[in-house]
């Protein structure tokens, strides 16, 4: 606002014997402060907040100031967001009597203002005193689960109640129906996203970010478990990719001792695999006899039966016979190390901070299976030439607590990642380091900090286009269906990994010996992947100068969340673009919007809407889709998926690893958004933005 004009409107609040009456006469005769935007009214009226901090006048009378905030109340309704806190303050309605507040709210809400009833008890803090099902039931009817999660944000009381609420409209027996009969007619109603489905997410996404007790929604629990459970048998009977040591260990951790679950889990064992052995299952769980069906409890063995769990379970996913068919590592077992004390991994240290060293980094985790929260890190590998480490997270840090160090991590994987002269190896490494940070606070930053890092999922997407078919086909004759770091140690190495391990619970203790085998390969295939191209670039495709292209010797220089809003659109990644040359700035490897396409599974349809503002090309599945329909486009117009939760479980072992990609529910579109761009490096323009039809 120019200096003249404020100092006009000073000049008139100065001239009126009641300026407050004056301001609400102004706005009772004027409708341009009603759009959008800074209007004049509104610079008026947050002038007048400034003058009168400044020039403090006497109590105004009770009654004079009731009608004052009577008259204001009559405007509040129909004002913009950003009028609302200078006229709350300027009136003082904080102080008003809150059963007036009350019914003013309730007016709005009967007129079916429902949206701007919930604002307003918002901004007047009316939210303990309401009833959360009566407003909030609407909102979700129309589709704004964002307001909701506002209006509950600062009272946990609310937001438990809520939760509850959400979970019994989620109960099998429940009928929807009851719930969206009494809104029929209501405006801008969008009935069909209000399902169990879409309830369910929205019950994670609050579990998650209020950090409430899942205990406190049954329903959805027992229904996302039930979901894990025909995905496991799916893996281990049709799929066949998953041991029976595995599964077991999966089926035991999800079901537990819930009752419904284990009549579930009976019913699956018995459609897979029969009686008997369902009986034989039902014995090594313990699951209570009166759980059983009749015909089951008469094949039960003997309690003192100590036989395994024989052949009639067992899918042919693995065979001794068939490891020659897949990479093995190149170093006795006794030079696999499993450190679980501090003293342990001081050798570990030793040789991985060496000047010139070269390591191969991956991680391990248990799959959450669409469940509540980030992954937490349960396995750390590192490989240098000849041997591996494998650190016991959870352990290590457990007794750094308790003897007062938790820096020790800290200060060891920072110095690691932010030397320069020590080469780092992952493959798609972002993932690794985001839940890093998630079990470990102090180590948010490091991928800012990183220098000395290659990922070879860069070189994956440079190399596998570019192989020859004599590459493809080396010594195995036909094409098989291996993914991401499995298919390129199979391009370079000439043998893929095995990946039946994959999905164990890796917080399990002891590790089985197959896990073992499977965490140190991981790290070391990457050496080997590594010391191979360097030798012989150019017979993958690759440029000569393999390492100066791929190491990120410089780090991302941190950047202010203000900075981060004004530049996010242009470059996701935090780095700053200079000068009006976006295009020819972008980064090796990097890809823009045009190039990028991708479908959206039906719970990321906000998502989908924000990358086709940036220019990325994106197909969204509607609500009544099958997941696997996105695994059918992708295949066919060669899309990335984008997904959440258990569907990823599925799609992703449908299309080639790195073609599927598992997106974080609990954020925002945009932060979404950000999350996917920087994963795959797109880098977008000015002229990305609103370049499709949106």
């Amino acid at each position: 606002v120019s200096r003249q004009l404020k100092e006009e409107i000073r000049r008139g609040f100065a001239g009126l014997e009641d300026p407050l009456a004056g301001l609400l006469a102004m706005l009772e005769s004027s409708s341009d402060w009603k759009g959008k935007g800074h209007s004049l009214g509104y610079y008026i009226t947050s002038e007048l907040q400034l003058w009168i901090k400044e020039h403090p006048a006497g109590p105004q009378s009770g009654i004079e100031l009731k009608k004052l905030q009577a008259r204001v109340l009559g405007i509040l309704s129909q004002c913009p967001a950003n009028l609302l806190d200078p006229l709350i303050s300027i009136y003082q309605l904080h102080t008003a009597d809150r059963n007036y507040l009350l019914e003013h709210v309730s007016h709005l809400y009967l007129k079916g203002s429902y949206k701007e009833a919930a604002i307003l008890s918002m901004k007047l803090k009316l939210q303990p005193d309401q009833d959360v099902e009566k407003m909030c039931t609407p909102l979700l009817l129309q589709d704004k689960a964002n307001v909701v999660e506002d209006y509950v944000g600062e009272y946990p009381e609310l937001q438990s109640k809520l939760l509850q609420i959400l979970d019994t409209w989620c109960e099998p027996s429940f009928n929807i129906r009851d719930i969206t009969r009494p809104y029929q007619g209501l405006s801008r109603c969008k009935a069909e996203k209000f399902n169990r489905r879409t309830l369910s997410k929205l019950v994670f996404r609050l579990l998650d970010r209020f950090n409430v007790d899942p205990a406190l929604c049954p329903n959805v629990i027992n229904q996302r478990h039930l979901r894990t459970l025909n995905y496991l048998f799916y893996k281990r009977f049709v799929e066949k990719t998953m041991t029976e040591e595995n599964w077991a260990d999966h089926i035991q951790s999800t079901v537990g001792e819930n009752r419904w679950l284990q009549g579930h889990l009976i019913q699956l064992l018995v459609r897979h695999c029969g009686e008997c052995a369902a009986a034989r299952w039902a014995r090594h769980w313990g699951v209570p006899m009166d759980m059983l069906p009749p015909g089951l409890t008469e094949q039960l063995p003997e309690p003192h039966t100590q036989e395994r769990i024989e052949e009639v379970t067992k899918a042919d996913n693995y065979e001794d016979s068939k490891k020659k068919d897949y990479y093995q590592l190149p170093i006795p077992r006794e030079n696999i190390h499993f450190l679980q004390t501090w003293e342990e991994t001081l050798q570990c240290w030793e040789k991985v901070l060496q000047p010139g060293q070269v390591v191969g980094i991956d991680m391990e985790w248990k799959p959450s299976f669409g469940m509540v929260g980030k992954p937490r890190v349960a396995l750390l590998q590192m490989a240098v030439k000849d041997e591996v480490f494998l650190l016991d997270l959870p352990r290590l840090l457990e007794q750094a607590e308790v003897e007062g160090e938790k820096e020790k991590l800290p200060r060891f994987m920072q110095k690691l990642y932010s030397d320069a002269d020590i080469t780092k190896l992952g493959y798609g490494m972002s993932g690794d380091l985001s839940s890093l940070a998630a079990t470990c606070s102090a180590l948010k930053d490091t991928e800012k900090q990183q220098h000395g890092v290659v990922d070879l999922l860069t070189v994956d997407k440079q190399e596998v286009d570019g192989l020859s078919p004599e590459h493809r086909h080396e010594e195995r004759g036909v094409r098989q269906p291996e993914k991401g770091l499995s298919l390129l140690v199979q391009h370079v190495l000439g043998k893929p990994l095995d990946k039946t391990e994959q999905l164990s619970n890796w917080e399990k203790r002891p590790l089985r010996e197959e896990q073992i085998l499977y965490a140190a390969s991981d790290a070391y295939c990457l050496l080997e992947i590594y010391e191979r191209l360097c030798k012989d670039p150019e017979s993958f495709g690759l440029s000569s100068d393999l390492r100066e292209s791929l190491v990120q010797k410089r780090s991302i220089k941190p950047v202010t969340k203000k900075q981060l809003n004004k530049q996010e659109a242009l470059s996701p990644s935090g780095q700053q673009c200079q000068g009006s040359k976006v295009e020819a700035s972008r980064a090796p490897g990097a890809v823009s919007p045009r190039e990028f396409s991708v479908v959206c599974d039906n719970m990321l349809q906000g998502l989908g809407r924000y990358l086709r503002c940036l220019g990325v090309d994106v197909r969204m599945l509607q609500n009544e889709d099958d997941h696997r329909k996105a695994a059918e486009i992708a295949r066919q117009e060669g899309r990335v998926i984008l997904t959440s939760g258990l569907p990823y479980q599925t799609l992703q072992s449908q299309v080639g690893e790195g073609r599927c990609f598992s997106v974080n529910c609990s954020e925002k579109a945009k932060e979404q958004a950000l999350q996917v761009l920087k994963h795959f490096n797109v880098r977008v323009s000015p002229t990305d933005i609103f370049s499709r039809c949106q």
